[in-house]
């Protein structure tokens, strides 16, 4: 057995285990997408399907998402917030923040991540419509 091909401390096989491709470049299988990039997915999948259900609840709203909430250093609560709505004025539109990092601390997985997101998009646009949750998701 070669020594170039051998499994010397349990680290793998080395070398290529695909012939190369045809199409230029190294096959590499697909992986799955960042957690970022997922969590921006799941926040458009969620402002989609509410757009198709709810347009006009849309009207006038901005999405943004955070890393984590930037709380004032006198907060002291048992929990942290998901998400902020923030009511339109005179200068700036209405506004939804997303917060990933707590939205992914209590998703167990991806599937759970995207059902969390959905969910409390439409209970900030909820509140800050002052329309029922029924309006927004009807299966909810």
């Amino acid at each position: 057995m070669s020594t170039r091909r051998r499994d010397r401390h349990q680290r793998g096989l080395r070398g290529p285990l695909a012939l190369p491709n045809p199409y230029g470049g190294p096959a590499r299988p697909p992986r799955p997408a960042s957690r970022s990039a997922f969590f921006d997915d799941a926040v458009h999948a969620a402002v989609d399907k509410i757009a198709v259900s709810c347009p006009d609840a849309l009207v006038g709203v901005t999405f943004g998402i955070e890393d984590v909430p930037n709380l004032p250093p006198s907060w002291a609560g048992d929990r942290v917030p998901l998400a902020a709505a923030v009511e339109a004025d005179a200068e700036r539109m209405a506004q939804v923040v997303v917060y990933r990092r707590p939205l992914e601390h209590r998703a167990a997985s991806r599937r759970g991540l995207r059902i969390l997101v959905h969910r409390t998009i439409v209970e900030q646009l909820s509140a800050l419509t002052g329309r029922p949750v029924g309006d927004f998701d009807p299966e909810e």
